[in-house]
């Protein structure tokens, strides 16, 4: 069915390794393509309320409050909330109550009053279609339309699905015909963020995609970084346990990948060597007091890992599209701030290498601890891109 009770922004200049029909197994970026609205202008075409932007990543609750004067931006609130182990896998929710419970205790921590929040799905968890329809057909009658033909592209029963769709244009050399961009997502998928909102206070306003929310909080550091504005860019998000590769031409979403490897590597490995708990292992890498031998025989065998995985990761990235290297390399997520990463990366791979930092610009709210801030940042690139739909 498509939603009709929130917005769900699906699509915009690039769809996840989309293959456009009749041009090979090549990913082609699809130019050009607003942010879908679908059947939900009507929801966002007056000024609408401030946005929460929460980031529900595998291991903590991430929200982010921000507003705006001009063209400047303030952190008014944020708060970041661990999860229990396993109430989120592989981007998906598995214990709804444990994750409505940790937004409850941002919200609460964070001291924020907004009632409505923007949240994202993965990139995974979204199929893409490229399809012809009729031109002439009004709104009403190419969502029935989309909504039949849909069930010939999407593997699912299509009353599991949510749907929306975005008119691109003419089909070429056939006049009669529009290219109409389908994109969809398990209902559960949608779902399940929606009712963990609510069990944390917050109703559902915006549903995106990840890698869209970071392709907005990307052009707050756009202009920061040392390259051209027209540069190929590499945003890679190491996250607890998927890392994602964004790759970005002229600020917009190129390609993007996942897969499975993150810090909690490094966290069982502390764990087994040192007889710890989850919990402690992960105190210590982030505080400190760790044996000697830590640096050298954990810390830097994961750095290694962490190289090999960027590597692999451009390597599809090369070995799908026309390009053999991106102009610059810029680090997100929980592993970014390890200490030698970013210089031994620009080393190791010959590319210029930058810690993201989409809050760097802004002022902070008389709550906001500056210090905590700073080294929550380059984790904070998904809920930094969903805070800022409150000005769309």
């Amino acid at each position: 069915m498509l939603c009709d009770a929130l917005q769900v922004i699906v699509c915009r200049s690039f769809i996840f390794e989309f293959k456009v029909p009749g041009r090979g197994n090549r990913y082609v970026p699809v130019l050009k393509v607003p942010v879908v609205r679908g059947v939900f202008v009507g929801l966002f075409s007056k000024k609408q309320s401030v946005l929460v932007g929460v980031d529900i990543s595998s291991t903590a609750v991430k929200l982010l409050q921000l507003s705006r004067s001009g063209n400047r931006f303030k952190v008014e609130h944020y708060a970041v909330e661990p999860l229990p182990l396993n109430a989120v896998a592989e981007r998906g929710i598995v214990e709804v109550e444990q994750v409505g419970e940790a937004i409850r205790r941002a919200v609460s921590r964070s001291g924020t009053k907004a009632k409505f929040a923007a949240a994202a799905v993965a990139g995974s968890a979204v199929i893409t279609k490229l399809i012809p329809m009729p031109v002439g057909l009004d709104e009403q009658d190419l969502e029935a339309q989309i909504e039949i033909e849909a069930t010939n592209y999407i593997p699912y029963p299509i009353e599991e699905v949510s749907l929306d769709f975005e008119v691109l244009g003419p089909v070429p050399n056939n006049t009669e015909m529009v290219q109409v961009l389908l994109a969809a997502s398990r209902s559960e998928n949608v779902e399940l963020r929606q009712s963990a909102l609510e069990l944390g206070g917050l109703t559902a306003k915006v549903i995106d995609v990840e890698a869209l929310a970071v392709e907005n909080a990307f052009s707050l550091i756009a202009q920061e970084l040392s390259v051209g504005s027209n540069a190929l860019v590499a945003l890679i998000d190491i996250g607890a346990t998927m890392s994602t590769l964004n790759v970005l031409h002229s600020g917009r979403s190129l390609y993007t990948r996942e897969q499975l490897f993150g810090g909690k590597q490094l966290t069982d490995e502390v764990m087994h060597r040192y007889g710890m708990t989850y919990e402690e292992a992960g105190q210590a890498k982030r505080q400190g007091g760790l044996p000697q031998s830590y640096e050298v025989e954990v810390l830097g065998s994961f750095k290694d890992s962490v190289i090999q995985q960027i590597s692999r990761l451009l390597q599809f990235f090369y070995a799908g599209s026309e390009y053999n290297r991106v102009d610059c390399i810029v680090l997100a997520g929980g592993c970014a701030v390890i200490a030698g990463l970013p210089a031994m990366v620009e080393e190791r791979l010959g590319v210029v290498t930058v810690v993201a930092n989409p809050l760097a610009q802004m002022t902070l709210g008389a709550k906001v601890q500056a210090h905590t801030l700073a080294q929550d940042a380059p984790a904070l690139m998904i809920a930094t891109g969903l805070a800022l739909r409150s000005f769309d």
